[in-house]
């Protein structure tokens, strides 16, 4: 192989929040293909974590305004194919001016819009859905600086 030649790695990161101690096997079984899993708060039950890490060794999560494990972090920052991504529970009032995707849970209703320059993502979620919304997960896909999202109704 040429010195020069790059080798982008690829991140598939299954993406979910507010299970609220609820995890059907369906989104497990689900996980089973990713490189990472995030979890945007309100866990609540800490076995689900134990349940998530059983699939994928690579699992994040941030502490939701449910969940009563302070040891977890209120916001992690991550740098993923020269990207900065945010994860937090509950959506800033003001974007942060020093990431390129924030992604969030709390309002259990899905979300990809651009505000600025920053990405805002929302999973859904996975228990108790709000305004229509089915439960939902998401895929998130990374490569050569580019995010693909994808949402996964769960019915």
């Amino acid at each position: 192989m040429a010195q020069n030649a790059k080798s982008e790695k690829s991140w598939r990161i299954f993406v979910l929040a507010d299970t609220h101690n609820r995890l059907p096997q369906s989104v497990t079984d689900m996980a089973k293909d990713a490189d990472e899993i995030w979890h945007l708060g309100d866990v609540c039950a800490e076995a689900i974590l134990d349940e998530l890490r059983a699939v994928v060794s690579r699992v994040t999560v941030v502490r939701g305004n449910c969940d009563s494990h302070f040891e977890w972090p209120l916001v992690v920052d991550l740098m993923r194919g020269g990207l900065k991504f945010r994860l937090q529970h509950v959506p800033p009032a003001q974007p942060p001016d020093d990431v390129d995707v924030l992604l969030h849970g709390h309002t259990h209703v899905p979300r990809n819009e651009r505000r600025g320059n920053i990405l805002f993502l929302n999973p859904g979620c996975v228990t108790r859905s709000n305004r229509g919304s089915p439960p939902s997960v998401a895929w998130l896909e990374i490569t050569n600086g580019k995010t693909d999202w994808r949402l996964v109704p769960l019915r």
